[in-house]
């Protein structure tokens, strides 16, 4: 029965990219909101937010226990003070941001017409140290985690609001490419991110059960258990291309700035709850 059920999301799936192939932003999302609400209909939309925890109620009452003492609290408070440290030139990475300080995570990812590209939170705090004149953060570093964490906290009850303007090819470029690449196959094990997200979500992998595709983003930077510390979202895009045998791009490259902009887009109207606690 599950083997029918695991066929059955994998056709579906396909019709949908299938249908979608010329669509715009808008319809893709929608298509995507349909799909995964017919497949899980007693789960309320905005509940994807919280990722496996939405579809697994076993799952969702550890997790529930998890939060009364957030592992991630250190984090934020870590990031709290890196956010408000002033900078050698006297000023604050707040003043680059043009934005109430709950609103900040939600600009990103956001398409830059004048580079030409998806600019992530991440990119746009090292952008703003540059130029402060101060180096920049590893993406994985544990200042970069924390002021990310921080701001995810700062932005809790914000909605997702991602834009693809459509006077904009370079955006809508962005978003296709972005797009591609999570429908696509790679590596030895030939699965595309839809393939587990999309086509097989609810289905079990060994003993964890895969996540909707909508809401993934939502949650970012996340507490993972099984590693002991936090991560970052392009930090596990990097984890499942390497799970299915196939060498995994550099963080924040284009591909993982395109992917994180498609796929927060797809999470439209959902709020914003970072950051998380995983396995």
């Amino acid at each position: 029965m599950r083997k029918a059920a695991a066929v059955l999301g994998v056709i579906v799936a396909a019709l949908l990219v299938q249908q979608n192939a010329l669509a715009g932003p808008e319809e893709d999302r929608l298509a995507f909101v349909a799909y995964f609400e017919s497949r899980f209909p007693e789960i309320p939309f905005a509940q994807f937010a919280n990722g496996i925890y939405a579809i697994d109620s076993d799952a969702r009452k550890q997790w529930l226990e998890i939060e009364e003492f957030p592992p991630y609290e250190f984090a934020v408070e870590r990031g709290n003070e890196l956010w408000h440290k002033a900078l050698p030139d006297g000023q604050m990475l707040a003043d680059c941001f043009a934005a109430e300080l709950p609103d900040i995570r939600g600009q990103f990812p956001r398409f830059d017409v004048a580079s030409g590209e998806v600019i992530t939170l991440e990119v746009a705090i090292n952008d703003c140290r540059i130029e402060h004149n101060q180096p920049s953060l590893a993406y994985d570093s544990s200042e970069m985690i924390d002021l990310t964490a921080y701001l995810a906290f700062e932005a809790r009850g914000t909605k997702v609001d991602i834009r693809v303007p459509e006077d904009q090819a370079g955006a809508l470029a962005a978003y296709e490419s972005g797009k591609r690449f999570y429908y696509s196959k790679r590596g030895q094990l030939n699965f595309a991110c839809a393939d587990c997200h999309v086509a097989s979500a609810g289905q079990w992998v060994r003993a964890d059960r895969l996540s909707a595709s909508i809401g993934h983003t939502t949650h970012f930077p996340v507490y993972r258990s099984k590693l002991g510390g936090m991560i970052s979202l392009q930090k596990r895009f990097a984890g499942c291309i390497r799970d299915v045998r196939a060498k995994p791009f550099e963080l924040q490259s284009t591909q993982y700035r395109n992917l994180e902009y498609f796929l927060s887009y797809m999470s439209n109207g959902l709020e914003w709850n970072g950051p998380g606690a995983r396995k």
